[in-house]
């Protein structure tokens, strides 16, 4: 008996199998990024927002230039608006909310210290980036298209009649609301990068906010000659080029504009990439 347990004690252990390390895929990293995405609060809240923004306020400004044509005093300013016009008017409230949260979706882990956990499962860095511009990009694209496909059909119910009445067949409609839908999530990428730079959520929306509501502004102020060369490049006119009806010798074609306004966001994102990669978290 005892020497059947020494001879059954000396032998060697079973072996298990090693583990296989893991690897690191583009696969999983976006899906990582997906599910962290989902998991906050404020994805739900600001998505929500930014879908309500673009249907309330583009049934408002319908329901006034309703009763004001009805009423016979019709701005000089409204006497142009047409139903698509009126459905995107919520478009510069919702760019605000989605950008806001682009910037959150990176700054965000900076802020909390999470950026370490996620820069030491993903070392090459960069696929991070890639990843969240890209999962927050098409999410602010879906819910924007959702946005301005609903709310369009209902403005041009409340302005049928009226000479701001237009439908889907009209050309350059759907194009329009296409456009649309691209612009803002495009700025939701440019929110993502700045979020990035940055590595601040107030510093990240304050340049979101300057880039595209202020810097126009203190634009008009200079010289009408140099107002013409310069304001159709600004991020804010070559996004409102992609999604407007008509366009004049001051404003930028719809292909235009969407390349100038990729160029803006290549160029946060370039901006991003390089200090992701050069500095430490």
């Amino acid at each position: 008996m005892s020497t059947a347990t020494a001879t059954d004690s000396a032998a060697p252990a079973a072996v298990r199998p090693a583990r296989p390390p893991y690897k690191v895929t583009g696969r999983r990293v976006l899906r990582s990024e997906w599910a962290k995405l989902w998991s906050l609060r404020s994805t739900w809240i600001t998505l929500g927002l930014g879908l309500l923004f673009l249907i309330a306020f583009g049934l408002i400004s319908a329901a006034h230039y309703k009763s004001s044509y009805d009423g016979g005093d019709l701005r000089p300013d409204d006497a142009n608006s047409t139903a698509l016009g009126l459905s995107l008017f919520g478009t510069n409230f919702a760019q605000l909310a989605l950008g806001v949260l682009g910037v959150l979706v990176t700054a965000g882990e900076y802020s909390t210290g999470m950026i370490r956990s996620t820069l030491a499962a993903v070392p090459r860095r960069l696929p991070v980036l890639w990843s969240k511009a890209a999962v927050f990009g098409v999410v602010a694209l879906g819910v924007s298209l959702v946005g301005v496909f609903l709310a369009f059909p209902i403005v041009s119910g409340i302005v049928s009649g009226t000479p701001a009445a237009l439908s889907f067949s009209h050309a350059g409609v759907v194009r329009s609301l296409l456009g649309a839908g691209l612009y803002l999530g495009l700025v939701g990428v440019i929110g993502t990068a700045l979020g990035a730079l940055l590595r601040s959520v107030a510093g990240g929306i304050s340049v979101l906010v300057a880039s595209l509501m202020l810097v126009p502004g203190l634009i008009s102020l200079l010289p009408t000659s140099w107002q013409d060369d310069i304001s159709p490049y600004l991020p804010s006119s070559a996004g409102e080029a992609m999604f407007s009806l008509t366009h004049d010798a001051t404003t930028l074609s719809p292909g235009a504009g969407l390349l100038v306004f990729l160029g803006w966001t290549a160029l946060a994102l370039a901006g991003a990439a390089y200090r992701l990669v050069r500095t430490d978290a």
